[in-house]
């Protein structure tokens, strides 16, 4: 899906869809969409849990350019979730202005 199809169902007051960023976490830190939910892909892939606030809900995952949200949304998918992968990444969500939040570590684009 397009960074603005992700945009539009994890976003606002009551969203359809949780945004997952399976980024690891200095990739987190260095900046990451408001309201997104943190599980590391190499966590998941360990056989890690998807955090509490997920469960039973639609899952948008996001990564830095699209690759390992797309392996994370196949696993998920796999394990029973309804999971959908983001081209482009965060890369594309901050080219295309939306908003980014976190400490950036060297004050470049998310990584």
């Amino acid at each position: 899906m397009s960074v603005g199809e992700a945009r539009a169902r994890t976003g606002g007051k009551r969203p359809e869809a949780v945004l997952l960023d399976v980024r690891e976490k200095p990739e987190w830190r260095a900046g990451h969409a408001p309201g997104a939910v943190h599980a590391p892909l190499t966590g998941l892939v360990a056989g890690a849990a998807l955090p509490v606030s997920t469960r039973g809900r639609a899952l948008v995952v996001i990564c830095r350019s699209g690759h390992r949200s797309q392996r994370a949304a196949r696993l998920l998918a796999g394990r029973g979730a309804d999971a959908v992968d983001v081209v482009g990444g965060m890369n594309a969500w901050a080219a295309a202005g939306y908003p980014v939040v976190g400490e950036r570590e060297s004050g470049g684009p998310p990584a």
